[in-house]
C-alpha cells in the first residue's frame, strides 16, 4: 500500500488513488484464484481501506475488515500534536509567527509511533465508516495501533470470520443502501473527510448499490455534527474512543431515528442488538461526543456544491467556516508544488482565491491530497481570509 503521509506533495502521489484499484484488483485475485472461504483484510491507510472492501466485495466470500489502529499523539509544550501539526507549523514558521526551534521540535514530536494519521482524516473516518456499516466489530475503529485491544480486537475478529462462514454471511449481505446511508451519517456526525465521499460512490458501485453524490446531501441535510474532532475540531481518535468511539455515536443516532437499526453486521446480529446495551445520551463527563440536542453543528459538513465550475458537483468541508462567500482575484496554479511556495514567500494575500488547476482523480492523477497548501495557509494565519479550489 502507499502512505499518503509520506508520498505527500512529491510525484508518489500520483499513485495514490491508482492503488485502492490495484489493492481491490489484489484482494479479488488471491481470494477468487485461491478459492478461499472467508477473508480478514487488515488495513490502515487511506486507499487501502476502501480498496480492501472493495475487493471484500467483488469477492463476495465471507470477509471481516481488521484495521491495524490510530497513532497516539505526540507532545510539545502541552499541547497534543498530530501529523497536521507539522503542516501548519511550517506555515506558522514562513509567516515569522514560529522559530525555527519550535518548528524543529515539533517534527520531532507529532510521529511518536506506530498508526494511521490521529484526526479525523481519511484513515480513521474509513475505519469508523466500516464499523457503521457491520464490516468491524464494535469499537475497534478508533484504537490505538499499540495497545493490547487492538491485537485482541484483531483476534477476535478472527472468530467472528470463522462463524460468518458457518453462517454464510457475505459482504453484500452487508453493505446495502440503507447501511451506507447508516455509515454516511456517522461520517457526518463525526466531522470525517471529504475523501469518503470520492470512496463511498466507489464502494456503493462495487456492491451494485445505487448510489449518487446527491445522496451525501440527502444524508448530510438531516444528519448533525456531533464530534468535536480534528482537522477541524479539538480532539484526536483516542478521545473519541475514550469518550464511548462510534458506538455512541451510532446509538445516539439511531436513538434520534437517524441510524437505519435493522442492517446486519458480520457477527450476524442487526446494528440495533449490537448496540442494546449502549446508552443513548453520550456520558456527561466528557465533551468530545455532543448530545443530540447540543450538537456542534445542526447539519452535516461535507456539502454537495453545483455551479459553473462543478456542473457534476463537488465537495466542500464547511465545518467552521466563518465565511460562506468569498470573493477575490483568482490566483491560479497548475501544481501543488508552486502553490505552497507561493504561500511560503508570503505571495498569497487575504482576500485571494486559489485554484489550483490539473489536481482531481483524472488531471492529478489521483487526486493528490492538499494537506500541505492548507496546513500552510492555516499555519500563515489565512485559513479563514483565502480560498482554496
Amino acid at each position: 500500500t502507499i502512505s499518503d503521509g509520506m508520498a505527500m506533495g512529491t510525484e508518489g502521489m500520483k499513485y495514490s488513488l491508482v492503488s485502492r484499484e490495484v489493492i481491490s484488483d489484489c484482494i479479488e485475485t488471491c481470494v477468487q484464484g485461491q478459492w478461499m472461504d472467508g477473508v480478514l483484510v487488515v488495513g490502515g491507510c487511506d486507499k487501502n481501506m476502501p480498496g480492501g472492501l472493495m475487493g471484500m466485495l467483488r469477492a463476495n466470500v465471507p470477509a471481516i475488515y481488521v484495521y491495524g489502529g490510530t497513532i497516539l499523539p505526540g507532545s510539545y509544550k502541552g499541547k497534543d500534536l498530530n501529523i497536521v501539526s507539522v503542516f501548519e507549523a511550517v506555515g506558522e514558521n514562513a509567516a515569522g509567527r514560529m522559530s525555527d526551534e519550535d518548528l524543529l521540535q515539533i517534527e520531532r514530536r507529532a510521529i511518536p509511533g506506530t498508526g494511521s494519521c490521529g484526526g479525523m482524516y481519511t484513515a480513521n473516518t474509513m475505519s469508523s465508516a466500516f464499523e457503521a456499516l457491520g464490516i468491524s466489530l464494535p469499537y475497534s475503529s478508533t484504537m490505538a495501533n499499540p495497545h493490547d485491544e487492538k491485537m485482541n480486537s484483531a483476534k477476535e475478529s478472527a472468530k467472528v470470520l470463522i462463524e460468518a462462514v458457518k453462517k454464510d454471511i457475505k459482504p453484500r449481505d452487508i453493505v446495502t443502501k440503507k447501511a451506507i446511508e447508516n455509515a454516511v451519517a456517522v461520517i457526518m456526525a463525526t466531522g470525517g473527510s471529504t475523501n469518503a465521499v470520492l470512496h463511498f460512490l466507489a464502494i456503493a458501485h462495487t456492491a451494485g448499490v445505487e448510489w449518487t453524490i446527491d445522496d451525501f446531501e440527502r444524508v448530510r441535510q438531516r444528519t448533525p455534527v456531533l464530534c468535536d474532532l480534528k482537522p477541524s475540531g479539538k480532539y484526536l481518535a483516542v478521545d473519541l474512543h475514550r469518550a464511548g468511539g462510534i458506538p455512541q455515536v451510532m446509538k445516539t443516532l439511531l436513538a434520534a431515528g437517524l441510524l437505519h437499526g435493522d442492517c446486519l453486521t458480520i457477527s450476524g446480529q442487526t446494528i440495533a442488538e449490537t448496540l442494546k446495551d449502549v446508552p443513548e445520551v453520550p456520558r456527561a463527563d466528557q465533551d468530545v461526543i455532543r448530545p443530540i440536542n447540543k450538537p456542534m453543528y445542526a447539519q452535516g459538513h461535507l456539502a454537495i456544491l453545483k455551479g459553473n465550475l462543478s456542473p457534476e458537483g463537488c465537495v466542500a468541508k464547511i465545518t467552521g467556516l466563518k465565511n460562506p462567500v468569498m470573493t477575490g482575484p483568482a490566483r491560479v496554479f497548475d501544481d501543488e508544488q508552486s502553490a505552497l511556495a507561493a504561500i511560503l514567500a508570503g505571495k498569497i494575500k487575504a482576500g485571494d482565491v486559489m485554484v489550483l488547476r490539473y489536481l482531481g482523480p483524472k488531471g492529478g492523477p489521483g487526486m493528490p491530497e492538499m494537506l500541505a497548501p492548507t496546513g500552510a495557509l492555516i499555519g500563515a494565519g489565512l485559513g479563514e481570509s483565502v480560498g482554496l479550489i
